[in-house]
C-alpha cells in the first residue's frame, strides 16, 4: 500500500481509533463528500424539464434542444475513465476539488449566457468537471474508509444520496423553471460548488499511488474516442432511430476503437487500464451490474415521466413530484443495504436487490389509462423499485471496489463511474426507441401507454439478465477485506 494511500485511510484506522467507527474527522469528509457526489447527481437531470423553457428563452430550435443533454452526456461519460487516471496520477484531492470548482464556473456561465453557442459551451465545461470529480470523489471515499463496514455503510449513503440526487433534478428543476427562471437550474450549483472548494482542502487529505507510472496516451485517446462514439451514436438513436446514418456511425466507430485500445493496453508498458484488473471477476461482472441498474432505473423515469404527461396529462411539475416517492425509496434502499452486506453476501444483495427491482417494474404492466387506480399502483411499485435498485447499486459499488489495492482505487472507480454514467446515458435512448417502435408513429394517449407498456416489459426484463448474471457468476463472493 502506498504511503499517501496509507496516511488517507488513517483518517479512521490511526493509533488509538476504532477502524470502524466514524471519528469527527471522518464525519467531516463524508459530508464533504456526498454534498457533492448529490450535487453531481442532481446535475444529471435539472435540466430535463427545464428544456423547453431554455428552448424558448435562448432561440433553440426544437430538433436541436437534445444537444443541451447530449453536449454534457458526451463530456461525461466519455472523459470519465481518463481523468479518473489523471487523478491517481496527479493526485485525487487536487482533481476533485478542480472538478467542483469548473462545476461552478461553468453552472454560472450557463446561468448568464445568453447565445445557444455559450449555454452548449457551458454544458460541455459541466460534464468534463462531472467525469473529472465523481470517480475522484469515489476515490477519496474509498480510500478514506478501511474496507469493511466502514466502507459499505459509506458507499450505501453515497448511492442513496446519488439515486435522490437524480430524483430532486428532476422535481428541483421543474419547482426552479416554474417559480423563478431556468437560469436557476444553473445558478443553483454555484454556493454548493463554492461551499466544497473552500472547505474541502482543509479536511480531505490527499490520496495518489507513491509510484506513478506514465500516461498510457494511446490508451486513453482511444478509449475516450471510443466512449464519444458510442454515447453519441445511443443519443442520436433516441432521436432518430437505430437506422439513422449518425446512429450507426457513432456505433460502430465507438466499437472499433474499443477495441483498438483492448489490443492497446495488451501492449503497452504502462496500460491505462490493465487487462488483469478487467479479468477479475468481481471489477467486470460488478461493472456490468452497475451499467444494468444505472440503465434501467433512470430510463424508467424517462417512461414513467411520458405516461405520465402524455396519457395521464399531468402537468411537467406534478410529473416530476410524483417521482419523489421514488427518491423515497432509493433513499430506505440505500440505507438498509449495508445491514443487509454484513449480514449476507454482495451476491445476495445483488440478487435480492435485482429481484425486487424486477417485480416492481413487472408491476408497472398493468397502469392504466384512469389517474386514481394508475396512482395507486405506481407510488407503491416506484417505491419498492427504487429499495431494490439501490440495493444492486450499492453491491455493484462494493463488488466493483473491493480486493483491491488503494493504488488502484481510481481505476475501479473510474470504471465504476464510466458504468454509472454510460447506463445513465444510454438507458434513456433505448427505451426511447422501443417506445417508439410500440406505438406505431402514433401520438394519442392510447399509443403512448402502448409503447411505455412494451418498454416496460423490456426494461423489467434487462433487469431480470442481471439478476440472472449476479447469480451465476458472482455466486458465493463476497466483499473481503484485501488486508
Amino acid at each position: 500500500m502506498s504511503t499517501t494511500a496509507t496516511a488517507t485511510a488513517g483518517v479512521t484506522a490511526r493509533a488509538g481509533a476504532d477502524p470502524q467507527r466514524l471519528t469527527g474527522r471522518s464525519k467531516l469528509v463524508l459530508a464533504v463528500l456526498l454534498v457533492a457526489q448529490f450535487m453531481l447527481a442532481v446535475d444529471f437531470s435539472i435540466l430535463n424539464v427545464a428544456l423547453p423553457a431554455i428552448g424558448d428563452g435562448l432561440g433553440f430550435a426544437l430538433s436541436d434542444l437534445q444537444w443541451i443533454a447530449t453536449s454534457f452526456a458526451l463530456s461525461a461519460a466519455g472523459f470519465t475513465l481518463f481523468l479518473g487516471r489523471v487523478g491517481d496520477l496527479v493526485g485525487r484531492k487536487r482533481i476533485f476539488i478542480g472538478g467542483i470548482g469548473l462545476l461552478g464556473l461553468a453552472s454560472l456561465l450557463g446561468g448568464l449566457t445568453t447565445s445557444p453557442e455559450v449555454l452548449l459551451a457551458a454544458r460541455v465545461a459541466q460534464g468534463l468537471a462531472t467525469a473529472a470529480a465523481t470517480p475522484a470523489g469515489l476515490s477519496l471515499l474509498t480510500t478514506s474508509f478501511a474496507e469493511g463496514p466502514l466502507r459499505q455503510k459509506a458507499l450505501g449513503i453515497n448511492g442513496a444520496l446519488m439515486s435522490a440526487g437524480f430524483t430532486t433534478g428532476a422535481i428541483l428543476g421543474g419547482v426552479l423553471t416554474d417559480l423563478l427562471s431556468w437560469r436557476w437550474t444553473f445558478f443553483v450549483n454555484v454556493p454548493v460548488a463554492l461551499a466544497v472548494v473552500l472547505v474541502a482542502p482543509a479536511v480531505i487529505k490527499e490520496s495518489r499511488p507513491a509510484a506513478r507510472a506514465g500516461l498510457d496516451l494511446p490508451g486513453a485517446l482511444t478509449v475516450t474516442l471510443g466512449l464519444l462514439g458510442l454515447v453519441y451514436g445511443m443519443t442520436q438513436a433516441g432521436a432518430y432511430g437505430w437506422t439513422h446514418p449518425h446512429a450507426l456511425a457513432g456505433l460502430a466507430g465507438g466499437a472499433l476503437l474499443l477495441a483498438a485500445f483492448v489490443l492497446i493496453e495488451r501492449t503497452v508498458a504502462a496500460p491505462l487500464v490493465p487487462l488483469g484488473t478487467l479479468r477479475r471477476r468481481n471489477v467486470a461482472w460488478g461493472n456490468v451490474l452497475g451499467l444494468l441498474a444505472f440503465a434501467t432505473e433512470t430510463s424508467l423515469v424517462y417512461l414513467l415521466t411520458l405516461y405520465l404527461q402524455k396519457t395521464l396529462g399531468f402537468s411537467a411539475l406534478a410529473a416530476g413530484v410524483s417521482f419523489g416517492v421514488l427518491g423515497a425509496g432509493t433513499v430506505v434502499g440505500g440505507l438498509v443495504a449495508p445491514r443487509l452486506l454484513a449480514r449476507t453476501s454482495t451476491p445476495a444483495v445483488l440478487v435480492g436487490g435485482g429481484i425486487v427491482q424486477a417485480v416492481s417494474t413487472a408491476a408497472l404492466l398493468f397502469l392504466g389509462t384512469t389517474t386514481g387506480a394508475s396512482l395507486a399502483l405506481l407510488l407503491p411499485a416506484t417505491f419498492l423499485g427504487g429499495v431494490g435498485n439501490m440495493l444492486v447499486i450499492v453491491g455493484f459499488m462494493v463488488t466493483a471496489t473491493s480486493g483491491l489495492p488503494d493504488a488502484e482505487q481510481g481505476l475501479a472507480t473510474g470504471l465504476a463511474s464510466m458504468s454509472q454514467q454510460v447506463g445513465i446515458t444510454m438507458g434513456t435512448p433505448v427505451m426511447s426507441a422501443v417506445v417508439t417502435a410500440g406505438t406505431a408513429g402514433a401520438a394519442t394517449a392510447s399509443a403512448v401507454h402502448r409503447g411505455v407498456t412494451t418498454a416496460i416489459a423490456v426494461n423489467a426484463a434487462l433487469v431480470l439478465l442481471g439478476v440472472a448474471a449476479a447469480a451465476l457468476f458472482l455466486r458465493g463472493r463476497t466483499a473481503r477485506p484485501s488486508g
